[in-house]
């Protein structure tokens, strides 16, 4: 197995690093030519969305990862991820990859010192830590879309086929269990 981490910009080394923790095999994806390596699943961490669009366009990116992912490969967006991910984003005219069928919303805990950690059920693991920096939550769903966590009545988590997303953090805490859930997506992806 071999995962692909979008590196142009946010929190990408440690998602590297929980992979690493798990002994999965990962690269970085920083151009074009690194997605020419075998590919069995994506990660799209937390940062900027807006600045990784911009560059996932500038980089010639943008169309090969929608199609990889419109294709069936499993992607595992975070924060900033799942802002990309969103078919629709409540608060900005703009839409980026937009391949899962969820509003979010950017931004919706407020600034930096709006961020939070809690402890919260995700579906199929149990209680985890969540850290949220500047999060997005998930507005709305459409029926073909699975909740897997909720935090004050908002949509922190949601899988569709190929896709998961969460609005927290998991690369930064020490529980790998998310990534090891989005493993397993892989590998399922497989049969």
């Amino acid at each position: 197995m071999n995962i692909g981490i979008l590196a142009l910009q946010g929190a990408f080394v440690e998602h590297k690093q929980a992979l690493d923790i798990l002994g999965i095999k990962n690269f970085e994806i920083r151009k074009l030519d690194d997605l020419n390596q075998k590919l069995d699943g994506l990660i799209l961490p937390g940062g900027e969305s807006t600045v990784m669009g911009k560059l996932l366009h500038e980089l010639k990116l943008f169309e090969l990862i929608k199609l990889l992912i419109q294709k069936g490969t499993p992607v595992f967006g975070t924060c900033a991820g799942l802002v990309l991910l969103s078919n629709r984003i409540f608060n900005d005219k703009v839409s980026h990859i937009a391949t899962m069928d969820i509003i979010c919303k950017r931004n919706a805990y407020g600034r930096q010192l709006g961020s939070f950690d809690t402890i919260s059920n995700f579906k199929g693991i149990g209680e985890i830590p969540m850290r949220f920096i500047r999060a997005p939550y998930i507005h709305s769903v459409k029926e073909n879309v699975e909740i897997l966590a909720v935090v004050d009545d908002k949509i922190v988590a949601a899988k569709q086929n190929n896709q998961l997303v969460t609005a927290f953090h998991p690369e930064l805490t020490k529980d790998t269990s998310v990534h090891q859930y989005f493993v397993e997506m892989i590998k399922n992806n497989k049969l």
